[in-house]
């Protein structure tokens, strides 16, 4: 058994740079550090939620929808579920510390608007692709 300290782990990263903390149930809790980004690039998780806790800072998360989009302010010790099948991006990215949990599949669009670009397929776990 370890503990894991994030807050004192981003100490040492880079602006967006990403960590792996600890394996679980099959995955990875991992963490990033963010500061002074208007955006991230869009992805969507196929077949999993994911969890994403902010332990330190502010960032906005943007979901599209079927129907439109919408924007999520979180700060320190708040957290947000992203649904399976959803694009996300961080947006308005300001000094945080934010520890996510994605057991599945990560696809990555640079697009405007990535529900019109179509998903690739077949699905690999764990497998990170780029629209």
């Amino acid at each position: 058994m370890h503990s894991h300290d994030p807050i004192a782990i981003a100490r040492n990263l880079s602006p967006f740079e990403f960590r792996e903390l600890a394996a679980f149930n099959g995955a990875a809790f991992c963490m990033f550090y963010g500061d002074r980004m208007a955006q991230s690039n869009w992805e969507l998780h196929p077949d999993t939620d994911e969890l994403l806790l902010v332990l330190k800072g502010s960032v906005t998360v943007e979901i599209l929808t079927d129907s439109g989009h919408y924007r999520l302010p979180l700060s320190a010790g708040q957290f947000a579920i992203v649904p399976t099948g959803h694009w996300h991006r961080h947006v308005d990215v300001h000094d945080v510390i934010e520890m996510f949990f994605t057991p599945g599949t990560t696809v990555e669009s640079t697009a405007d608007d990535p529900r019109l670009c179509g998903l690739p397929s077949p699905y690999e776990p764990a497998a990170k692709e780029q629209l």
